[in-house]
């Protein structure tokens, strides 16, 4: 990259730095347990819900029950439960329109990172109805107060439920970009594990990775605070522990209560620190070729923290000496190799691969000039890369 462009990209970091005491960022309120839900809604006066689940969720007892407890207490509530795992524009303007026929006045989103991304634009569209999806892209586009919106996740890995970002694909274009404002950041969060009990061994995996490229990702950047290093720094603890337990036994209800923990603190953390070239090479795969975001981020993330090298690996060091991989008192290049060397044994064990070999060497071009523009100048990255330096990393992915 050239100086000038350099120059330009960490200015405006260091701007954006500066505002993050200022700017409104809020935490989700949690509830306690699917039972306080439609308290809630009673005590907000809310008489029609609209319900964005993913199939799976909306048949689980749980959800059941809840449903029961809503038709209980007079709520009317419609489900709209067609959200593909990249959401879509046309998933959105369904579900906008599923709304409206009830007259809803709230969104209450039961799934993982796709059905709640998919929920907050719902409300981004009621909010704004002039305004398309595709120009919501970037920062600060809505504006506008949205519906109250409860988060109920039910995989532990996209942080979701406490962000201010939601990752849309454009199913015309098969490019996938995030939308990002304050008034995305849901309402009320809560955090049932025994909705992430029995995940399948893959969802586990790569939503648990999903969450750790979050939490490292927030914490090598240049845009962080105490909250957000004390937020990683428990997330990557947490997964370091738990997350093989989660994988090995599906029923292992503790572990699945931490990992809903870790994804959530790896949620806050990054929704004001950011994240980086990872995400970005991944939300164009993700959009070029369906491949799921957190199985993305899995693979991508050894290769990004060895190309960033010393530029990272204090910060990695701290993490490895924190969470157990190495020992105390290991110097940083050890810890930080041993960090980089724990995702890959990880990814082994849980049988996740180290190439994307649906990547097309024609596709490249087009793929990094994505991921450079999504990046570049906001990801406030430990070493900036240009275009050429992305397709490198597209060809080693291969």
């Amino acid at each position: 990259m050239n100086g000038l462009k350099k120059a330009y990209c960490r200015i405006y970091q260091k701007a954006f730095w500066v505002a993050l005491p200022v700017l409104p960022y809020t935490e989700p309120k949690l509830l306690h347990g699917m039972g306080s839900v439609t308290p809630l809604l009673v005590k907000k006066e809310i008489s029609s819900l609209l319900i964005v689940s993913g199939r799976t969720a909306h048949r689980h007892p749980l959800t059941q029950r809840l449903e029961k407890k809503l038709q209980e207490a007079g709520i009317r509530f419609a489900v709209y439960d067609k959200t593909v795992p990249n959401p879509t524009i046309s998933n959105i303007e369904e579900a906008t329109k599923l709304y409206h026929e009830i007259d809803a006045q709230a969104i209450l989103a039961i799934g993982g990172g796709s059905v709640m991304d998919c929920a907050k634009i719902v409300g981004a569209r009621v909010a704004r109805p002039e305004l398309p999806v595709r120009r919501m892209k970037g920062l600060l586009k809505i504006l506008r107060p949205t519906p109250l919106f409860i988060a109920i996740p039910t995989t532990a890995g996209s942080g979701s439920e406490t962000t201010l970002a939601a990752v849309i694909t454009d199913d015309e274009t098969h490019y996938k970009y995030p939308i990002n404002d304050f008034v995305l950041i849901p309402d009320y969060a809560v955090l049932v594990p025994e909705l992430t009990v029995g995940l399948p061994k893959h969802l586990t995996s790569t939503t648990g990775m999903d969450a750790l490229t979050h939490a490292v990702e927030a914490y090598i950047g240049h845009s962080t605070n105490k909250l957000t290093r004390d937020m990683s720094e428990e997330a990557v603890c947490l997964i370091v522990k738990y997350l093989r337990r989660a994988y090995e036994d599906g029923n292992d209800i503790e572990a699945r209560r931490q990992m809903l923990r870790a994804s959530y603190c790896a949620g806050v953390s990054f929704t004001r620190s950011y994240v980086g070239y990872v995400h970005a090479v991944a939300h164009s795969l993700g959009g070029q070729y369906g491949i799921a975001h957190g199985l993305a981020n899995a693979v991508i993330l050894p290769y990004f923290l060895e190309e960033y090298g010393t530029d990272c690996s204090r910060k990695l060091a701290k993490l490895a000496r924190l969470s157990g991989i190495c020992e105390k008192d290991a110097s940083d290049g050890t810890a930080s190799a041993a960090f980089i060397q724990w995702i890959k044994d990880m990814n082994a064990a849980m049988e996740i691969p180290d190439k994307i070999p649906e990547i097309r060497r024609e596709d490249i071009p087009d793929m990094a000039k994505k991921a450079d523009k999504e990046a570049n100048p906001l990801y406030p990255v430990p070493r900036l890369l240009d275009r050429r330096a992305l397709e490198e990393m597209y060809e080693r992915l291969m």
